[in-house]
């Protein structure tokens, strides 16, 4: 395998970028990667990464913001639950305002509700301790990254017999969305830049489908600029047939081939897959994590409540943003009707979402 060496004698980001703009004349075509990670798509934006890049080289965000990817069913079953006597939910400072078929959590609250933004799943027991004559419902959205940890919160509850800490469960697993995007026969994505992250927990080893079904390149990137741009690199060398077409973890002082496998047993001690709905993207098989029987106790979905039937907000193009089909510049509600002060989708919502972040950083 060759090989060219990048030259790091005085400054790397400009090295990589003149050896960006030095393979993309050698593949000779236009090539789209998609970023799978709310987090770069931040600081892809952040940096002006993307109009510095060659003009046959296009950078595409993925449906990797979770609260982005949620869908308004499981927005509107928190809110029923929040309308319930007793009843405290938790959630996380992303999904607090979210705006759902029929109102957000901020204005539930705001109408009396008991909703709380909490850092940590622990802080749910902590207040079902403090409050046993309160039913406590945390809002359990992520990935593969917070699973783990919320995995470790029940089985905490179950062993000190907590009866009144539930979880909603909203976790969902990328690598299933992924190849949901690129068995679509019309896809156009190049390459991934795998989400760095995630991949501390699921490894190198679960991105291997893409390359050997699909012949499609994978770097799992760090969160700098550099990171992103040598992950662009590789991408570039693999295209052009200058590096074999494989997963390369570009992250490798945080990810291994195998990942995190204390982590993962955790999460399948508690949770199961089962096919999940994603914004913009529909039931995705085996793409989410329901809680196991032996731990229905802790399980929110069997609390009984009526949910009137969903809906998506009108002229709100989020799921065509997370699929890559557009960029929010595509969509005539952006920066005019939606905006960070009111939004009218969760993608201008979430600090790891790609409206909010071309909001932010591109507009200009």
């Amino acid at each position: 395998m060759v090989h060219r060496d990048i030259r790091m004698d005085r400054n790397p980001v400009d090295d990589l970028m003149s050896e960006v703009h030095r393979l993309s004349k050698k593949v000779k075509r236009q090539v789209r990667f998609m970023e799978v990670c709310g987090t770069h798509t931040m600081a892809i934006a952040r940096s002006g990464l993307r109009n510095l890049l060659p003009d046959n080289i296009t950078l595409i965000s993925g449906p990797g913001c979770p609260v982005c990817v949620t869908p308004n069913s499981y927005i509107d079953r928190a809110i029923a639950i929040s309308n319930l006597d007793k009843t405290r939910i938790l959630t996380f400072g992303d999904m607090f305002r979210v705006p759902s078929s029929v109102s957000s959590l901020e204005k539930q609250r705001s109408n009396g509700a008991k909703i709380d933004i909490v850092y940590s799943p622990l802080d749910g027991l902590e207040l079902a301790r403090a409050h046993p004559d309160e039913t406590i419902v945390f809002l359990g959205v992520g990935f593969e990254t917070t699973a783990p940890l919320v995995a470790t919160v029940i089985k905490y509850a179950a062993k000190e017999k907590i009866q009144n800490f539930l979880v909603l469960s909203g976790h969902r697993l990328i690598p299933p969305a992924m190849e949901a995007l690129v068995s679509s026969p019309d896809h156009t994505i190049d390459g991934f830049i795998c989400p760095g992250h995630v991949s501390v927990i699921i490894g190198a080893e679960s991105y291997r489908i893409f390359v050997e079904k699909y012949g499609i390149a994978c770097v799992i990137a760090g969160f700098e600029v550099y990171d992103i741009l040598q992950s662009i690199v590789y991408l570039l060398e693999m295209i052009a047939g200058i590096r074999e077409k494989s997963v390369y973890i570009q992250y490798s002082r945080c990810v291994n081939k195998d990942g995190n496998t204390t982590a993962r047993k955790v999460m399948y001690d508690v949770f199961e897959p089962i096919d999940s709905e994603w914004r913009g993207l529909g039931i995705i098989p085996l793409s989410g994590l329901a809680m196991k029987s032996k731990y229905s106790d802790f399980d929110a979905k069997k609390i009984p409540v009526n949910i009137s039937s969903y809906r998506e907000k009108k002229g709100c193009l989020c799921g065509m943003v997370l699929k890559g089909s557009i960029s929010p510049f595509d969509c005539k509600l952006f920066g005019k009707q939606c905006t960070p002060e009111s939004p009218v989708g969760p993608c201008m919502v979430s600090s790891e979402g790609t409206c909010a972040a071309y909001y932010a950083y591109e507009r200009r």
